[in-house]
């Protein structure tokens, strides 16, 4: 089944707009953002195939709604609290998003006769491992609440799954590349930045090994997946995610494009860190059974920031605006309502 009418949760987010962006070029598709933005929305596109829907979550009988008004065929759902930093604000309204309202959006899916739900988890439930081969049968060991919440979605997922409610579970690796929606708390976006404004790179730890996908890969995924039946990898988990590296090996990437392509040495400082996630992962399944290869790599993404950033179209990137947990922390009246 070719996706026609899609809703996409979160779509005002740094993935959901590059890859809205993109979506929008098809006449054939009718793309809805279901998001409450709380991270602005003045950077949305506007296109006669693209409708915006500003609601919450756990808005039950929005959401219902919406899926009967546009006559949803698939969801993907990008809508969170995100990264592990932003769950030190207040863990009971992440959990409330990221996790509580999760099975009312499943089962409300399936009972208005959505054919297709995409769910897009996270690498990071693997938590620290030094295995250098974690595929998706891994033991699932989440160090934080950000982690444990995504995890306790899936199972949710699958148990909904059947001949008619197809279901198909993404754990990305950490994103990084431009997109409208700029975020600079995502490692090689940070480090760029740091490189690029402020002539050093500051690494904190520098060991921890991590995978990476470039937001362009993230984004073929996702519409290779709704273009396509998804029935016969019907509640398969995927791994997605290329170049297992350490921050450090990241930083020094940077440093060599630095020189090369501007002829500015870089001088990398390291300084301790709080942050223990580290794993390798594996993600030939993703390339076995859904035949999909990856294009791009880090080296990449800090190719295409560096020409942002030359360009002009980067400003004031240390602004919080750029940090998704600076934007909560300095809006109580979000939090407020949150809380509620």
């Amino acid at each position: 089944m070719i996706s026609k009418n899609i809703l996409i949760t979160g779509a005002s987010g740094y993935v959901g707009t590059r890859l809205t962006n993109q979506l929008i070029k098809n006449p054939n598709k009718k793309i809805i953002n279901y998001d409450i933005s709380l991270y602005g929305d003045e950077h949305l596109p506007k296109s006669k195939n693209y409708i915006y829907e500003k609601s919450d979550l756990r808005d039950k009988k929005t959401f219902r709604s919406i899926i009967k008004k546009y006559c949803i065929d698939t969801i993907l759902h990008l809508a969170c609290i995100s990264n592990d930093p932003t769950f030190e604000l207040k863990n009971e309204i992440s959990k409330q998003i990221n996790y509580d309202c999760f099975e009312d959006l499943v089962r409300i899916s399936k009972e208005e006769n959505v054919k297709k739900f995409i769910y897009a988890s996270t690498c990071s439930v693997y938590g620290i491992s030094n295995s250098p081969n974690v595929t998706e049968e891994h033991p699932l060991l989440p160090i934080t609440d950000y982690n444990k919440y995504k995890a306790l979605c899936e199972p949710v997922l699958l148990k909904y799954l059947d001949d008619n409610f197809s279901g198909i579970i993404i754990r990305p690796a950490t994103v990084c590349g431009f997109s409208e929606k700029m975020r600079f708390d995502l490692t090689v976006n940070i480090l760029t930045n740091f490189a690029f404004n402020k002539g050093f790179i500051k690494v904190f730890g520098g060991e921890q090994t991590r995978p990476n996908i470039h937001i362009e890969d993230m984004c073929r995924l996702y519409t290779m997946l709704m273009d396509r039946d998804i029935k016969n990898f019907n509640g398969e988990i995927f791994n997605a995610g290329v170049e297992n590296l350490k921050i450090i090996e990241i930083a020094e990437i940077i440093k060599k494009i630095f020189k090369q392509k501007k002829d500015k040495d870089i001088n990398i400082q390291i300084e301790e860190s709080e942050d223990k996630r580290s794993y390798m992962i594996n993600s030939e399944k993703i390339k076995k059974i859904l035949r999909f290869e990856f294009k791009y790599r880090v080296e990449d993404a800090v190719k295409d920031l560096l020409a942002q950033f030359e360009s002009g179209n980067l400003k004031n990137t240390f602004d919080s605006k750029w940090q998704n947990i600076q934007v909560l922390k300095n809006n109580q009246n979000l939090l407020e309502y949150y809380s509620k």
